[in-house]
């Protein structure tokens, strides 16, 4: 069982500010400063410093002496990420499918519902929300945290791309019957049909934003 605790401080400037180069909020060159970060988040120069750390561990970031300079998301850490989902996230569906409990499995299905439920109404950032919390829920319920702790920076990684997708009405709508047949796999307790669907959707979300795999 993954146990879940508050974030700290540190956590949360570090999920903001890898929120804002995955957004790009801040673009890929740019030249940041510690100072301004501070000013800009309202926090103190230690969970910058923290954050900052690990965005530079992450490679997003590199810091010298003349800034904090994003370097973001190139096409190449897309083919890269896409690559290695395809061949592991297909994992964490088979794991689930054979551990999910009752009360798990019912979390999973009302994502999928409220997917399906937003995806005819038009609400990218809604659809977004859910297409995000089904996979988390997917690499959590796997009951593996070397999963999840693989897969979930990897997925994060792709979010302007993700975007994109759930903004296409025919992307999101092949999206949310994708993860409908992933659930139903899972839901009859069937690895490999679970596996199979989900490399399937891995595969699709790929090559709807032209990644070569």
């Amino acid at each position: 069982m993954i146990e879940h605790r508050a974030p700290s401080l540190a956590e949360r400037v570090y999920e903001r500010l890898e929120g804002d180069i995955l957004s790009f909020k801040y673009q890929r060159g740019e030249l940041l400063t510690e100072m301004s970060l501070v000013n800009d988040l309202g926090v103190s120069r230690t969970p910058v410093r923290e954050a900052l750390h690990r965005l530079e561990q992450e490679h997003l970031i590199e810091i010298s002496s003349k800034g904090i300079l994003v370097v973001g998301v190139t096409q190449k850490d897309l083919e890269d990420v896409f690559s290695i989902r395809l061949r592991i996230e297909g994992l964490a569906s088979r794991e689930t499918a054979l551990r999910i409990t009752e009360e798990e499995l019912a979390e999973l299905k009302e994502t999928v519902e409220l997917q399906e439920f937003y995806v005819p109404r038009k609400d990218p950032d809604h659809i977004k929300g859910m297409d995000s919390k089904f996979h988390q829920l997917l690499y959590r319920f796997s009951g593996s945290a070397v999963l999840n702790d693989t897969l979930l920076p990897l997925h994060k990684k792709v979010q302007k791309f993700r975007l994109a997708s759930v903004e296409n009405e025919n992307r999101a709508l092949h999206s949310a019957q994708e993860h409908r047949a992933i659930l139903e796999a899972i839901a009859a307790r069937d690895p490999d049909l679970a596996e199979q669907r989900t490399y399937e959707h891995i595969a699709n979300a790929a090559a709807h934003i032209k990644i070569k795999l």
